[in-house]
């Protein structure tokens, strides 16, 4: 354990009543563009309008699209794992502040999304309102949890029997912790939670579950103030330490993977291929 540099304090899965399912109802249309294998676009349909019709089943390969949210459009990239390792699940993830460069290119989101997909889950990224190819404009949490709301709309419309995993990354994590309450999902993963800087005493304790990561050697996010907060969790989730990590994990990066998926391994469904041979 002291090699890697880290330490987990505690675990837990609430036992709390199910809560109320979020139910949406917006009007979700896509401009699509498939990527192969090496990323190069191969098929652009894009109107001006952004009204093109929505894929109506998950990519089976990367793709980046539009859908329709509740400020307009918004830009997302899907990724799948190879069918080998494909498990049942599908994980969103959402990225760090819009207004200091944040995107769903950000580099600890995209770490997020190569270990969940080399775990076997898909992969959801996509950028908050104002960011990126995203219309509209920040709005301090609330509005982005809209937006990830659609999004999640769309993956229970295209894998309506995967369990729905959410990861946020800074702000990111303030907005999958506003969202957990509202969707049924099987696993959380906050990572770098912004505690002091968002009111995350006044949210909903998640009923999955939950994963955290912080470094402590923050730089923008107060260590003490995030093993505090999840020491004030009833119950708390598993808090797993990153020694000599900074808030973007320089360095880290490789480390930050291996905690992934060491840290949500257990939870993980079975795989598609030993489902289909029973």
């Amino acid at each position: 354990m002291a090699k890697l540099g880290f330490f987990v304090v505690g675990h837990v899965k609430s036992n709390r009543p199910q809560p109320t399912r979020y139910s949406s109802v917006w009007p979700v249309t896509a401009s699509v563009r498939y990527h192969g294998a090496s990323r190069e676009a191969v098929c652009q349909n894009m109107t001006e309008a952004r009204t093109v019709e929505q894929p109506s089943q998950f990519p089976t390969e990367h793709c980046e699209f539009l859908i329709r949210g509740p400020a307009g459009a918004i830009e997302c990239a899907v990724d799948v794992p190879d069918s080998v390792e494909e498990r049942p699940a599908t994980v969103i993830i959402c990225h760090p502040h819009p207004q200091h460069s944040g995107t769903m290119r950000n580099k600890v989101v995209t770490i997020m999304e190569r270990s969940m997909r080399e775990l076997g889950l898909r992969t959801v990224r996509f950028n908050f309102r104002g960011a990126g190819e995203s219309e509209g404009d920040h709005d301090d949490g609330y509005g982005e949890t809209d937006d990830l709301f659609a999004v999640a709309e769309w993956v229970r419309r295209t894998r309506p029997d995967d369990s729905l995993w959410l990861g946020g990354f800074s702000f990111g994590s303030y907005v999958v912790l506003r969202a957990a309450h509202n969707l049924d999902i099987g696993q959380l993963i906050t990572i770098a939670p912004p505690v002091d800087r968002y009111p995350f005493d006044g949210l909903h304790h998640p009923e999955c579950p939950w994963l955290v990561i912080q470094g402590d050697e923050d730089e923008i996010v107060n260590f003490d103030l995030v093993r505090h907060w999840v020491g004030s969790l009833k119950p708390p989730p598993e808090l797993i330490v990153m020694q000599e990590a900074e808030h973007f994990f320089h360095r880290r990066l490789m480390d930050l993977r291996g905690l992934l998926k060491n840290g949500v391994r257990d939870q993980l469904p079975e795989p598609v291929t030993g489902l289909e041979s029973l």
